[in-house]
C-alpha cells in the first residue's frame, strides 16, 4: 500500500518552481498524477502515483512524502484528515486496573487518539468526504476489544477527564484564583484534600496568571483527578515538574488506576517506565501518518522504542539504536578553569539562596539538578548577568549565551530571519548545519513565522538560537520541556557534541534523568525548602553528584540489561535496599 502526504505547513508553493509537477514522469507523459488545489498546493493521486520518489527528492522544502505501508493496515485506518493529509492507524484500548502508556514522537497522532477515545472526535475510518455515523463506526469495530469500549463512550456510559498538554495556556482560557478553579470540580475529593496531595496549599488564593509552570501543572493534575470519571487521560503530566514531583505524580496516577482506566502520554522515559504497566508504541512520519502497535509490557516497549525495530512487524523506524553508557564520564579534567566564583548569596525577601563557591572548566558540560523553587534558574540568571547577586561576584569577562526557562515567540518574522539576525555566519556554516540545524529539525521550520510555532518547535528554535551565538559558556534552562523523547535525545546529543567540538562549556538545568545522563560531564546539586531557601553545591563528579541528588529524592536506579538505560527501582525492593546500603543510587551495574 502506498500513501502520499503533502505537508501543508512546509509547502511554499509561491517560492518554488513547481518541481513536483515538472519532474514527475507520469505528468510528463500526460497523466494527471499531480494537480494543484484551490490554494495552489499540489494534490497527488495515490492511485496514479508510480512511487518513483522524484517529487520527494526534488521538493526543496521536503513537503512531500511518498510512503510504502503494509497492506494489512488498509483495513485498520482510524482517521484520515483529507486528501494527502495525515492518517491514523489503530487505537490503544484503556483497561481498568492498569496504566496504559503511549510512547512516540510529536505529530503522529497521540493527542488525536485521545480525542477519539474520549468521544471528542468520531473516527471517519478513512472516509473524510462522507464521514460515517457513530453506529457505522461501532459496526466496523464489532467483535473487537475496542467495540465494547466505544459502545460505552457513545452511549454516555463513560465519563472522561483529560489533563491538557499545554498547561501554560491555562491562564489564557481561565480567570480567577486557584481555589475558584478547583472548587468547580470537587467530586472525588475536596479542594483542601487536592491542595495537600499536590502541594498547592500556599497558592490556593493566588491568581492563575501568577503561577509558575510547575504550579500550573500541579493545578491541572489536581483538577483532573478531582473529577469523578471512569477514564482519565494525562497528556504529558511531568512537564515543568522536578524529579521529586514527578515521582509523586507517578505514584498518584498508579493509585488512581487501581479502580479506574488511565491513559498517559509521557516523554520522560524514566517516569513512563515507573508509572506505566503496558505501553503502546506509536511510529510513523510527522504530519503524514501514525500507527499504534499492540500493547507491550513497559520494559519491552521502551527497549523496542530505543532500538527502533519492531520484530513482529519487521519494521525499522529509527536509523540507529539509542544507547546509554552504564558508567559515569571521566571525573578528571586536564583543562583549565573557564570561570571561578566564590560563595554567592541573594535575598528576595521571602526567598533566600546561597551557592557555594566553585568553578567551570573549559569544555565541561554541567547538569544542574534539584527541586523547583530552590534557586537553579536564579543561579543561571546570575551567570547570564540578568540578576545581580547581593554577595559574591560572577566573572564579567566571560561571554554568555542564555536560553531562558520560559520562552515566548515575540519575534515578528520567520525562524530564518530570527536566526540570521542573531548569528548569520554561524548559522550558514557547514558545521552548524550538520550538527544543529539538521538534528534538531530546524530546516523544516525556517519559513514559519515565530509567533505560529508550537511549544516544542519554539523550544528547538530557542536551543538553536542559544548555540548560534558566539560565547564562552552556554546556559540552558529546561531545554527538554515540550520536546518528545526523540527530540530530547537529539537535543542532548546536539548540545554535548557542540560543547566537545567547540571546546566551549555548558550548564544545563533539567529534570529529565535520561537527558542529563546523555548531556552532562558533572553535576551541580541544589537543595533547600522550595520557595523559602535554596542551597547550591558543586560541580561534583557525575557519580558523586547523582548519588547526592538521588539520596535526597530517596530513589535508586538500576541499569537495563539490554540497553543500559536507567530504570527506577521499586521502593524498598531488594535492589533498592542493596544500592542504598552501598551508597550507589545511579551507576549500578545490576
Amino acid at each position: 500500500m502506498r500513501i502520499a502526504a503533502v505537508l501543508q505547513d512546509r509547502c511554499q508553493n509561491r517560492k518554488c518552481n513547481k518541481e513536483c509537477v515538472n519532474f514527475c514522469p507520469k505528468v510528463r507523459t500526460g497523466v494527471e498524477t499531480i494537480t494543484f488545489g484551490e490554494r495552489g498546493k499540489p494534490v497527488i493521486s495515490e492511485e496514479l502515483c508510480a512511487g518513483c520518489g522524484i517529487c520527494v527528492n526534488k521538493c526543496q522544502f521536503e513537503a512531500i512524502k511518498i510512503i510504502g505501508l503494509a497492506d494489512e493496515l488498509k483495513t485498520e485506518m482510524i482517521h484520515h484528515y483529507g486528501e494527502n493529509a495525515f492518517r491514523l492507524y489503530r487505537l490503544p484500548v484503556p483497561k481498568k486496573g492498569i496504566v496504559t502508556g503511549i510512547l512516540g514522537p510529536n505529530g503522529i497522532g497521540k493527542t488525536t487518539a485521545i480525542k477519539m477515545l474520549s468521544g471528542i472526535e468520531t473516527p471517519n475510518l478513512g472516509n473524510y468526504r462522507e464521514p460515517p455515523s457513530k453506529d457505522d463506526v461501532l459496526r466496523h469495530f464489532a467483535g473487537s476489544e475496542l467495540y465494547d469500549y466505544l459502545v460505552s463512550v457513545y452511549k454516555g456510559g463513560v465519563r472522561t477527564a483529560m489533563k491538557p498538554q499545554y498547561v501554560d495556556k491555562l491562564p489564557q482560557t481561565m480567570n480567577g484564583v486557584v481555589r475558584d478553579l478547583l472548587s468547580r470540580v470537587q467530586e472525588r475529593m475536596s479542594v483542601n484534600e487536592a491542595a495537600e496531595m499536590f502541594e498547592l496549599t500556599d497558592v490556593l488564593d493566588r491568581d492563575l496568571n501568577k503561577l509558575s509552570g510547575g504550579e500550573l501543572q500541579r493545578v491541572a493534575m489536581a483538577a483532573t483527578m478531582m473529577k469523578d470519571a471512569d477514564v482519565y487521560f494525562f497528556d504529558e503530566p511531568s512537564s515543568y515538574l522536578d524529579i521529586y514531583q514527578r515521582v509523586r505524580m507517578a505514584k498518584h496516577i498508579k493509585q488512581l488506576s487501581i479502580d479506574k482506566q488511565v491513559v498517559v502520554i509521557e516523554h520522560d522515559l524514566a517516569i513512563l517506565d515507573f508509572l506505566a504497566d503496558s505501553v503502546n508504541v506509536v511510529y510513523g512520519t510527522e504530519g503524514a501518518y501514525g500507527v499504534f502497535t499492540l500493547p507491550r509490557q513497559v520494559r519491552t516497549a521502551i527497549n523496542v522504542y530505543l532500538d527502533g525495530y519492531l520484530p513482529e512487524e519487521n519494521i525499522r523506524f529509527r536509523d540507529r539504536p539509542i544507547e546509554f553508557v552504564p558508567s559515569p564520564p571521566r571525573s578528571e579534567w586536564n583543562t583549565g578553569n573557564l570561570l571561578e566564583y566564590g560563595t554567592i548569596e541573594k535575598d528576595f525577601g521571602e526567598f533566600k539562596m546561597r551557592v557555594e563557591g566553585g568553578a567551570v572548566r573549559i569544555g565541561e558540560s554541567i547538569g544542574i539538578v534539584g527541586p523547583n523553587a530552590t534557586g537553579k534558574t536564579t543561579f543561571v540568571k546570575m551567570l547570564a548577568g540578568v540578576v545581580e547577586p547581593d554577595k559574591g561576584k560572577m566573572d564579567a569577562k566571560v561571554k554568555v549565551s542564555y536560553k531562558p526557562q520560559y520562552i515566548t515567540g515575540d519575534f515578528d518574522g520567520t525562524v530564518r530571519e530570527l536566526l540570521h539576525s542573531a548569528a548569520f555566519d554561524t548559522v550558514q556554516s557547514g558545521l552548524f548545519q550538520g550538527e544543529v540545524i539538521v538534528p534538531l529539525g530546524i530546516k523544516h521550520l525556517m519559513e514559519k513565522t515565530v509567533k505560529t510555532l508550537s511549544g516544542g518547535e519554539l523550544q528547538r528554535v530557542a536551543i538553536t538560537l542559544c548555540l548560534a551565538r558566539e560565547a564562552d559558556i552556554y546556559l540552558f534552562d529546561e531545554p527538554s520541556a515540550y520536546l518528545d523523547s526523540n527530540q530530547r535525545m537529539n537535543a542532548a546529543k546536539t548540545i554535548r557534541r557542540m560543547m566537545e567540538k567547540s571546546g566551549k562549556s555548558g550548564m544545563i538545568v533539567d529534570h529529565d534523568i535520561y537527558f542529563l545522563d546523555m548531556v552532562s560531564d558533572s553535576m551541580m546539586v541544589f537543595s533547600g525548602n522550595p520557595g523559602h531557601t535554596g542551597f547550591g553545591e558543586g560541580p561534583f563528579a557525575m557519580r558523586d553528584g547523582m548519588n547526592k541528588f538521588l539520596k535526597a529524592v530517596d530513589i535508586t536506579f538500576r541499569r537495563d540489561a539490554d540497553t543500559h538505560r536507567p530504570r527506577i527501582n521499586k521502593p524498598d525492593s531488594r535492589l533498592d535496599r542493596e544500592q542504598k546500603s552501598v551508597g550507589e543510587y545511579y551507576y549500578s551495574a545490576n
